[in-house]
């Protein structure tokens, strides 16, 4: 019985081989003009100064990424919309168009419980919405698609910790066998390819398929591992269109009764303390 060991060496049985549907290309990174035509809507999205992911535009003002981008993986807490900002078409220090982030939501049945829990990888979907849409004719958001089925060819444009400054295009990966709702691709991904869009082409046109969830190891091969996203998709969408929940109000805890003893000074409690660290780090992967 074959395994995939992804990242934390958590086993998922009964896998067949990437082999059986031909040879991948390798990555072919994208540094000039020619070379990105068409994949500007791909962007690096920055979080905080030390980490990113990578993620697409869907709509002039929505993007697509990964839900557990959007959390600290060491607190487990979410990161707040400021914390975002999406550089489409980044190549070279420079990005086509830089939005900043106002709402961000992950698929309502997501739960961040590290990077270990892979069972989330089924719901690993979030949408970022833009504070302006990008409203240019060099980008284009793409279109979603249909489940793929394993051996179809699909391709990943992605950043990674190791080519963060331009996206790689991987032009021939495979999709592998699902697995309780996930699939697995042959596709080369590491930190940072997190949210990275997984494209099938019909035509000529790319179709967002799935996005990057986790790597892994497959028959001590690297591959990949992503939701399928069609049914999760509409029911994220389904989601940030409902109004979101108002926000309780702050209502700051009232003081415990002051001690005093007699022929003694009054010590008025104290409320609150020092704000907890904590500092963001490169997701998985």
């Amino acid at each position: 019985m074959k395994a995939v060991l992804v990242c934390v060496l958590m086993a998922v049985p009964g896998l067949a081989a990437a082999q059986q549907f031909g040879l991948d290309s390798g990555l072919k990174p994208l540094e000039t003009a020619d070379q990105t035509r068409g994949w500007e809507a791909v962007g690096r999205i920055d979080i905080g100064a030390r980490s990113f992911c990578t993620g697409a535009l869907i709509a002039p003002d929505l993007v697509l990424t990964a839900a557990h981008c959007l959390y600290d993986r060491d607190s487990r807490t979410a990161f707040q919309p400021a914390d975002f900002t999406f550089l489409a078409g980044l190549r070279n220090g420079r990005a086509v168009a830089t939005r900043h982030v106002r709402r961000v939501l992950a698929h309502p049945s997501y739960v961040y419980r590290g990077p270990e829990n892979v069972d989330a990888t089924a719901f690993d979907l979030a949408l970022l919405q833009l504070d302006q849409p990008v409203s240019l004719p060099a980008v284009a958001p793409y279109r979603t698609g249909a489940d793929p089925a394993p051996g179809d060819k699909v391709e990943v444009v992605s950043y990674a910790i190791d080519r963060s400054e331009a996206p790689s295009l991987q032009q021939a990966c495979h999709v592998l066998e699902p697995v309780a709702g996930m699939d697995l691709f042959s596709c080369s991904v590491d930190f940072g390819s997190s949210g990275a869009p997984i494209f099938a082409m019909n035509g000529t046109t790319p179709e967002i398929v799935s996005v990057v969830s986790a790597k892994a190891v497959l028959d001590g091969k690297p591959v990949s591992m992503g939701a399928r996203m069609a049914r999760p998709l509409a029911e994220l969408m389904a989601a940030f269109a409902s109004p979101p929940a108002p926000a309780a109000p702050l209502v700051p805890p009232a003081p415990p009764p002051v001690q005093v003893q007699a022929n003694a000074p009054r010590r008025l409690p104290q409320i609150g303390g020092p704000a907890a660290g904590g500092g963001a780090k490169f997701l998985t992967p």
